[in-house]
């Protein structure tokens, strides 16, 4: 599925990934490949990103990893939108 990560600053990375765990306001949960479309407000936490990719320089600080994982830490919530195999994540 394609992923962007959008930030009030600057669009922090876009590319193919294999799944995202997101903190939702009911829960966390994962989406993956062919997910049926949702939006969910986020809470403050850590988003799990599953895949090989590679980020901008200038957004690698932003960015740590967790095993397997690739994490970007939500410290004021967020929203994640997904439909069609295209999620967002809006970070607050």
């Amino acid at each position: 599925m394609y992923l962007e990560i959008i930030s009030p600053e600057a669009t922090l990375f876009q590319g193919e990934v294999n799944a995202v765990s997101v903190p939702g306001i009911e829960g966390s949960f994962q989406v993956l490949n062919n997910h049926a479309a949702i939006v969910s407000n986020l809470t403050v936490g850590e988003a799990k990103i599953e895949g090989n990719f590679v980020v901008a320089d200038a957004f690698k600080s932003l960015f740590s990893k967790k095993g397997n994982d690739t994490v970007i830490t939500l410290t004021n919530g967020g929203t994640f939108e997904m439909s069609k195999n295209r999620a967002i994540l809006f970070m607050d």
